[in-house]
């Protein structure tokens, strides 16, 4: 059986009551829930984790080599400037998707650049919570 990582970065923790005009309502929990409900229809294992640390996400993605398929990260704002972090994924060579629930191409201009993208498979933003779920499709199909 496949095994996912996905990781969440920074603020994600607050999801449901920071800025939900940009980010909506539901919580990390509320979003986990529905992920692993769509794990379990696409036959696949995963593991949710979240961290405001950028050195415990990097220990994960670290750890996550040998025994993980694929990679699920939404780097909040670590997209735009961790450059530890986009070493550590194109380190373990494990293919990695890049999630965001907001368009961060349709927000304020520094947002629209992803030291992360480069290293990654493939990009998912703009849909909100479904972001997960279409990376998820994504991260089965790899």
């Amino acid at each position: 059986m496949k095994k996912i990582l996905i990781i969440n970065g920074p603020n994600l923790n607050l999801l449901g009551t920071r800025e939900k005009e940009v980010y909506g309502t539901e919580t990390l929990d509320d979003i986990a829930k529905k992920v692993a409900e769509e794990a379990a229809k696409l036959n696949v294992n995963i593991e949710f984790f979240q961290s405001n640390h950028e050195g415990d996400i990097i220990d994960k993605i670290h750890a996550a080599r040998g025994n993980t398929d694929a990679i699920i990260i939404n780097p909040g704002a670590y997209t735009h400037y961790s450059i530890a972090i986009r070493d550590a994924i194109k380190a373990v060579e494990i293919p990695t998707i890049e999630i965001h629930l907001s368009n961060i191409h349709a927000r304020e201009e520094f947002r629209s650049h992803s030291v992360i993208a480069p290293v990654c498979v493939g990009q998912i933003c703009g849909f909100g919570s479904n972001s997960y779920i279409l990376g998820l499709n994504a991260a089965a199909l790899l």
